[in-house]
């Protein structure tokens, strides 16, 4: 496997159990190599990444999906703090969210997400967007290499 295809490791920040399953389904379907992480809150992905509080063995993450919409810790906080951590800021964030309002995509994009997606309302569309998120990620993109 290629530096560029390898196996990544994918960190779901995502608090809606049913968006969680599908997720996981449209990657397994898609059958490319990778591991996924999942953050069920935005202080559990902050304790990924930083790898504490029992997420001491959590792999680093090569591509972010990330909902703003979460309980505690928001998705625009976990952003702001991935994208102004040194060790950090290089990982790929992709939000992926229910909004479909102007300001959120441009607060962050100003906050240097690198692309903002807004979740379609059926289940089959939002999985065909999930396989072409990771295709484009994963097949396409040279993600950074790996720390």
């Amino acid at each position: 496997m290629t530096e560029q295809h390898r196996e990544a490791v994918i960190l779901l920040v995502e608090d809606n159990e049913g968006d969680i399953l599908l997720t996981q389904e449209a990657l397994q379907d898609a059958k490319l190599a990778n591991n996924m992480l999942t953050a069920r809150d935005g202080d559990e992905a902050l304790d990924i990444l930083y790898k504490r509080n029992g997420f001491e063995g959590a792999e680093r993450p090569d591509l972010i999906f990330l909902d703003l919409n979460l309980p505690g810790t928001d998705g625009y906080e976990v952003l702001e703090i991935i994208k102004n951590e040194p060790s950090l800021k290089a990982i790929p964030v992709v939000v992926l969210t229910s909004s479909h309002a102007e300001d959120d995509r441009l607060t962050t994009y100003e906050m240097h997400a690198n692309c903002f997606v807004s979740k379609p309302l059926s289940a089959k569309t939002f999985m065909e967007v999930v396989r072409q998120l990771e295709a484009f990620w994963l097949q396409i993109v040279a993600l950074p290499p790996k720390r």
